[in-house]
Parts: C-alpha cells; sequence; structure tokens
C-alpha cells in the first residue's frame, strides 16, 4: 500500500538540505581553493588529547573509547592514562621528525588534572582547540540548554586560562550534539568547530547567533575509528592513509585543493607495537611535494581568504 502524501510533507523540505544549517552544493562545483606554495593537500593532524572519569555516568550514552567493565574499570582507565604519560611523547617525536604540525584537541579536565601536558602544549606553542570538558561529559539532543551553555562556558573558560590561547576551535566529545551546540559555540567565541564530517573541504555554518565554520574532520581515518571500531590491522591502517593521500592529491590537481584529515589518539598509535605504523605513513604522506602541513585555523584562515 503507497504512503500517504502527509508522510513527504514537512516545513524543511527542500531542494539539496532539508535544513537551513548550510548552503548545499557539489564540492565539484566550487570556485577552487589554492593553498600556500602551490600546495594542493593541505594536511591537518589532530591529535586528541582525553580524560576519561572513572566514574563513567553514560549520560545519555557511554561515550565510545570509554569504559566498558563495571567499576573501577582500571584496565581501560589506566589504558587511556598511557597515551598522556608515554604514548604521546613518541608521537611528538615521530612528527617532528618528519616536520609536520599538529593541532591538539584537548579535553579541559586533562589540562586541569595534568600541569606537565599544559605546559609542554604551551612550550611548544601548537594550536589548542577545545575538545569538550571531558569524555563523559556529553551534548546532546535534550539536554536542558542552561545545562549545555554551563558546560561550553566552563570548557573553553578553563582551558583558554590554561593553555593561554583564544582557543578558536571546538570538537565534542564523541562529536556528539544538541540542537543547540553551534549557536552556544558562536557565543561562546568559537570560529571553527569539527563534529560535521560531511565534506572535504570547509564549508559557512549558519547559526541563529552568528556565523560559524564547519571543518570536515574525517571520522573515517580516525586511528580508533580503523583500529578499534572496524578492527583493521595496523598495515590496513597505512595502507588507507596512502590511498586517502594519493587520491585526494590527484582530485586537487584537477578541482582545486583539499584536504586530508588525520586524527591521532596517543593511547592507540603511541604503543610500542604501533608507533612504526604510524611513522610510515607519516613519512609517506611528508614525501609528496603536494602537501601543505598546517594548523587547523591556518587552514581555515587559507580558505576564508578566498571565499
Amino acid at each position: 500500500m503507497a504512503l500517504d502524501d502527509s508522510y513527504l510533507q514537512y516545513p524543511e523540505r527542500s531542494y539539496g538540505m532539508d535544513h537551513k544549517r548550510y548552503h548545499w552544493s557539489m564540492l565539484s562545483d566550487r570556485k577552487a581553493v589554492a593553498w600556500p606554495e602551490q600546495k594542493t593537500l593541505a594536511l591537518w593532524i589532530n591529535v586528541n588529547l582525553q580524560f576519561y572519569p572513572l566514574n563513567q555516568q553514560g549520560v545519555p550514552f557511554k561515550v565510545p573509547g570509554g569504559m566498558t567493565m563495571p567499576y573501577p574499570d582500571l584496565r581501560h582507565y589506566s589504558l587511556r592514562d598511557y597515551g598522556n604519560r608515554v604514548g604521546l611523547f613518541r608521537v611528538l617525536k615521530a612528527l617532528d621528525q618528519y616536520k609536520l604540525k599538529p593541532t591538539f584537541a584537548v579535553n579541559t579536565r586533562l589540562a586541569e588534572r595534568t600541569p606537565y601536558l599544559t605546559a609542554l602544549l604551551k612550550e611548544r606553542g601548537d594550536e589548542i582547540l577545545c575538545h569538550g570538558y571531558h569524555m563523559d561529559a556529553l551534548h546532546y539532543g535534550g539536554q536542558p540548554r542552561e545545562q549545555e551553555a554551563e558546560l561550553v562556558k566552563r570548557a573553553l573558560g578553563g582551558l583558554r586560562d590554561l593553555s593561554g590561547q583564544s582557543v578558536s576551535g571546538w570538537l565534542s566529545p564523541a562529536k556528539n550534539e544538541s540542537e543547540h551546540t553551534p549557536e552556544l559555540l558562536v557565543e561562546n567565541g568559537i570560529g571553527y568547530f569539527c563534529d560535521w564530517v560531511n565534506d572535504d573541504l570547509p564549508y559557512a555554518f549558519r547559526t541563529e547567533s552568528g556565523p560559524l565554520v564547519a571543518m570536515p574532520l574525517s571520522t573515517e581515518l580516525d586511528d580508533r575509528f580503523i583500529l578499534q571500531n572496524n578492527q583493521h590491522s595496523e598495515a590496513s591502517y597505512v595502507e588507507q592513509m596512502q590511498d586517502a593521500c594519493d587520491f585526494l592529491i590527484d582530485e586537487a590537481s584537477r578541482q582545486g585543493g583539499r584536504i586530508l584529515s588525520l586524527t591521532i589518539h596517543p593511547w592507540l598509535l603511541g604503543q610500542p607495537h604501533r608507533i612504526a605504523y604510524l611513522e610510515r605513513a607519516l613519512a609517506y604522506i611528508a614525501a609528496r611535494s603536494e602537501v601543505w602541513s598546517a594548523s587547523a585555523s591556518e587552514i581555515m584562515d587559507c580558505w576564508q581568504s578566498q571565499q
């Protein structure tokens, strides 16, 4: 039996997208973007520095990558801590070896708890974006607006004070949002956010509080997604990084600049049996003359200057 016509009638139905958050357009039809020094591929390496509480509440859902065993889940808690104590320094050594520029997505609670990490990031001077308050402080539909507003304010205010940076970027824990999150980010001085992964270039994002830029931080090229979620091998991880790099460079040569965005979790790739695979992937990408390694803000600013 055919559905009644009313099933296809709703207020936001329109050509392209069924919402007004951004203007719909085909990537191939947009004005070509040119990166500095005639490079065609902007490399955005996002290093996630996270804090997972031991007494995880899981409201409204258990955060991906979090505790999975009955309290106290010390096995997973200490594994996450390993990344901030040990794994991160292996990752930094690899990045510095190939002269690649990271951007750090930091939970504010981690910055509060680990002054040595905060001091290290300040000394390096790399860009820091806010990864929410901690990994169990989720933003979600149905959350009271006032509660979320206080959470955003607490996360950003604390990280700005501790880092000494203006912190203009945001990545929600689990990339999860409420219907109010974009507006609250703008109201708290955020210029770009990384939760929407539906493009290979930045795009203008509309909010009732003012403009915002969506920076596409790939989930498909996230180490946790590949290794833990999809259960692919480390060798396959390297192949996927290489394939993405090659394809985007080829596409960019015909259609204009693209972004290759990689997310690294030091508690995963900083392990002794995995770090060599990260080094192999970075060496391959760094050897390509078409690659421009830059921070998230540098990529966004370059894109904005051409719009």
